[in-house]
């Protein structure tokens, strides 16, 4: 099983990671059952020259935080890449903040110029309480620091955030705290997520024991809306368009922001089921 972006649909998937390094966020199962490897150039090598014979204008590099590759053997990747593609326009990769701020701002810029486009970095959340009870590898500090750091870089950086996290004890706060450190972030772009469960993952346990009790989808919607509102990046594409929410949308901030928030409300107002996406068709 192979994870991606949404926005990486039409991108060559090229694996140079198996699994995750860190690998034990409560709530994610995209790893399970992978013993985290970095894959050997010639490996590597091998499958580039496989699809050198196609127009390739997208590459995304999985699995879960490629940036962990040391910087020597990735600029070696980016360069075979670069070599073989000829159409390649951008390169995107997953990374998380301890793997950005291993490297500093000029090895971010080298790995740009070998054309490097896109990090994208999973905050989940902006409530350290909630960090601290999924287990994510960050603090909000090392979170914003890491995203500036790739701001300052030139690279796009795309933040995903994940509505529900903090159950409905600290729903409203965990809203806030995310709006209030992406707007310290200020990313080009915002995927917002919402929690689906997956089997045999700790998050799972702490349901089925009561300790967390989920948002309702119109819970969940409310959480959007907070996020939206208390959130003020300079320019930054926000999608809600991922197939676990409730709710579709595909705003730019700030300008569609009082339109978005018009829409939500709306929909919070009228609490129809049949304005949300229905149950069978959500999915991570």
């Amino acid at each position: 099983m192979i994870f991606r972006p949404p926005s990486e649909a039409e991108s060559l998937i090229l694996q140079v990671t198996v699994g995750c390094s860190y690998n034990r966020c409560t709530f994610c199962g995209a790893y399970q059952g992978k013993r985290f490897r970095i894959k050997s150039f010639e490996e590597i090598k091998e499958d580039i020259d496989e699809v050198s014979v196609y127009q390739i204008r997208r590459v995304f590099l999985a699995d879960g935080d490629a940036l962990i590759i040391p910087q020597k053997e990735l600029l070696q990747i980016l360069s075979y890449l670069r070599k073989r593609l000829k159409g390649l326009e951008r390169v995107g990769i997953y990374a998380n903040a301890k793997d950005i701020l291993r490297k500093d701002v000029e090895e971010l810029r080298a790995l740009k110029d070998l054309g490097l486009g896109i990090i994208y970095l999973g905050l989940e959340s902006g409530d350290p309480e909630v960090l601290k009870r999924i287990k994510k590898n960050a603090t909000v500090d090392q979170l914003i620091r890491a995203a500036k750091r790739v701001k300052e870089s030139g690279l796009l950086l795309s933040v995903t955030v994940i509505l529900g996290l903090g159950g409905v004890e600290g729903s409203q706060s965990h809203a806030q705290e995310t709006a209030k450190v992406l707007s310290e972030m200020d990313p080009d772009y915002v995927g917002a997520l919402s929690l689906m469960i997956v089997p045999g993952t700790p998050i799972e346990r702490e349901i089925e024991a009561g300790i967390l009790i989920l948002p309702t989808p119109f819970g969940l919607i409310q959480e959007l809306e907070t996020m939206i509102e208390n959130s003020h990046m300079t320019r930054c594409f926000f999608a809600s368009n991922h197939a676990s929410n409730y709710l579709p949308l595909r705003i730019q901030l700030p300008e569609e922001k009082e339109d978005a928030l018009r829409r939500v409300r709306e929909v919070l107002k009228r609490k129809d089921p049949a304005l949300l996406r229905p149950e069978y068709l959500r999915a991570l």
